[in-house]
């Protein structure tokens, strides 16, 4: 899969972002370079789904990814804690106040939840696509049809949902424990029609890569969770061309 990828994490927000063509009354919600967005919600926290002035910030890249993030921007350990109105200008900051070059892909971790922050983040940013990730329990699952519920309000595409955490593999015997619970993300992803876009194991190795900054996908090419995040990014990637060429063979209807 070929495209350069870009990441930046707003307080609790992260995620990816895709560019993709708009209609004229919208192109003032495009970032320059950027040809698609695409945001990762999950409606509620601890899923995992984490993984300005008039001078342009520059992002901080590690294995060909850039990233902002405010963690980066505040003193460590400090807490963020805003209103509505410092969030957006944060967003604005953090979107068209960096300089993330030319990119096809640009991932926005939402914040937990569907309120002011989110909604506004839907509409001030030309999504191209909205990605929902939930662990197996219905706790979880509950919070995660919210989230897809939200988008569609906002008329952002779905791309899909994946489940996290799934199971847990036994280093010694080998075998799978459903912690969470066992297919919750399949089924609702059939019942409320979106894309089941897989399963994410839950790995000793995904936990200490992201404490030491070193993706799995890196330290470990050809692990099973690796093949499985690479095949989800697969299907993003395929779902963010197939709305391309509807929203290119969709008929023009002029009154």
């Amino acid at each position: 899969m070929k495209g350069v990828f870009k990441h930046f994490t707003l307080g609790g927000v992260r995620g990816f972002a895709v560019g993709r063509g708009t209609s004229p009354n919208t192109q003032n919600l495009k970032i320059k370079g950027i040809k698609d967005i695409i945001a990762v919600a999950s409606g509620k926290g601890g899923v995992g789904k984490s993984t300005t002035s008039e001078r342009k910030m520059i992002p901080i890249e590690s294995y060909g990814v850039k990233c902002i993030s405010m963690g980066s921007l505040v003193e460590e350990g400090a807490a963020i804690v805003w209103r509505g109105p410092m969030v957006m200008k944060a967003l604005e900051q953090m979107t068209r106040g960096v300089d993330w070059g030319i990119l096809d892909i640009l991932v926005v971790d939402m914040p937990p939840g569907t309120g002011d922050a989110q909604i506004s983040i839907s509409q001030r940013l030309q999504l191209s696509g909205g990605l929902i990730v939930s662990t197996p329990q219905d706790v979880a699952l509950m919070d995660a049809r919210r989230g897809a519920k939200m988008f569609s309000k906002v008329n952002v595409p779905i791309l899909g949902i994946l489940e996290n955490m799934s199971y847990f593999k036994c280093p010694n015997c080998n075998e799978p424990s459903y912690i969470f619970g066992k297919g919750g993300a399949r089924k609702t992803a059939d019942e409320m029609g979106m894309k089941f876009l897989g399963e994410v194991p839950l790995e000793v190795g995904i936990r200490s890569g992201s404490d030491e900054g070193l993706p799995i996908v890196v330290s470990e090419p050809h692990s099973v969770v690796s093949q499985v995040y690479g095949e989800i990014a697969e299907k993003v990637v395929k779902g963010l061309e197939e709305l391309d060429q509807e929203q290119h063979f969709r008929p023009e209807i002029t009154l």
